[in-house]
């Protein structure tokens, strides 16, 4: 009987634990399973892949903020005689003084002319590219000229005093030439030499009884790669009246 007791006791008893587990469960919220967030749905892992490759090709393709967007200054040129080179005898404020002005890109070096140079060819100023020595600019004057040669004439003329144009003329694989005249009528020739090795654009005007000459030249891979901005150079290039500037 006893025994009888215990099993009737104990299975009171399961049957007691498995109602308290029951009402247990049911009672707690099972969030996971009966609550879902909608989200939307995640991309494709090959279209997330594809949008990664085309923002790295636009990175990879767009240009260098220098050459696509360079910054510039403004040189100021006195064409002053070797006698007065290096501020004796005259203003030692370029900017009161100019004779010319012209662009110069950001970065660019300034090479020192010597007394010697100046006195020969007449170089007056000449910057260049520091990754490129031979992408430069340069502007040559002389003096005791009153007016401009016929435009074909005028650029053999410079190359009597340049060797490098010389052979680059004589290589040439075209050479181009335009006139221009400023908002004062001032005339302007500009040439273009085209050559297997380098390129140059050339700007040539007359004024105040001096001839000045302003050159961009860059061996073609440069060219190639900084057209724009040369060009822009190119075009800087005027004259102006130094008592204009200093008034």
């Amino acid at each position: 009987m006893a025994t009888l007791l215990t099993s009737s006791a104990l299975l009171s008893a399961a049957t007691k634990i498995t109602a308290s587990t029951s009402t247990s469960s049911s009672s707690s919220p099972v969030h996971k399973t009966l609550i879902k967030p909608h989200l939307p749905a995640p991309k494709p892992l090959s279209s997330s892949l594809a949008a990664a490759a085309a923002a790295s090709l636009l990175i990879l393709s767009s240009p260098s903020p220098s050459l696509a967007d360079p910054s510039f200054q403004i040189y100021y040129g006195t064409a002053a005689s070797a006698a007065n080179y290096g501020g004796y005898g005259g203003n030692s404020n370029k900017k009161d003084s100019a004779e010319y002005t012209y662009e110069v890109p950001e970065g660019w070096k300034e090479r020192l002319v010597s007394k010697v140079e100046k006195g020969t060819n007449g170089t007056d100023s000449e910057f260049f590219n520091p990754r490129k020595r031979s992408e430069r600019e340069y502007l040559t004057f002389l003096g005791g000229i009153r007016a401009l040669a016929p435009v074909d004439a005028v650029l053999g003329n410079l190359a009597l005093s340049d060797v490098g144009l010389q052979d680059q003329i004589a290589g040439a694989d075209s050479v181009r030439s335009d006139e221009r005249r400023d908002d004062n009528g001032q005339v302007y020739y500009a040439y273009e030499v085209e050559g297997a090795g380098a390129h140059s654009l050339i700007s040539v005007t007359c004024v105040r009884n001096k001839l000045y000459a302003h050159f961009v030249t860059a061996p073609n891979p440069e060219w190639n790669r900084d057209q724009e901005t040369l060009r822009r150079l190119h075009e800087s290039f005027k004259t102006i009246d130094p008592s204009a500037s200093s008034s």
